[in-house]
């Protein structure tokens, strides 16, 4: 998608801070952290929201490359949140899925 931020990301368009890249994925610090880590996992294949994703093998990718990238940066064994955000009243703000690694502060849970 031509308009899209992280479409333009993932064609080099625009240079992210990346901390992991493969054939599938790319993830990078979020320009705006909401904790002291904060990184964005995205799948280099254009995928507007969670309810327009069809491929299970990809979206646990996602997952696994979070959970790998906790334990690189050592905030595995202490704890931290993953977080998508799917559509207007659920707080997505680009429109190509990705998740949120927060990490580095007590993450506590509030239901807006």
């Amino acid at each position: 998608m031509s308009d899209c931020l992280f479409c333009k990301m993932v064609a080099g368009e625009i240079v992210p801070n990346i901390v992991f890249e493969d054939d599938h994925i790319l993830a990078f610090h979020d320009i705006q952290p909401q904790a002291p880590i904060h990184i964005l996992i995205i799948p280099k294949k254009h995928i507007s929201t969670l309810n327009d994703a069809d491929d299970t093998l990809l979206l646990g990718k996602l997952m696994q490359t979070a959970a790998q990238l906790a334990k690189k940066l050592g905030v595995a064994d202490a704890g931290y949140r993953t977080v998508i955000n799917c559509n207007e009243l659920g707080g997505q703000a680009v429109y190509h899925l990705h998740i949120h690694l927060l990490a580095g502060r007590q993450m506590l849970w509030s239901p807006g």
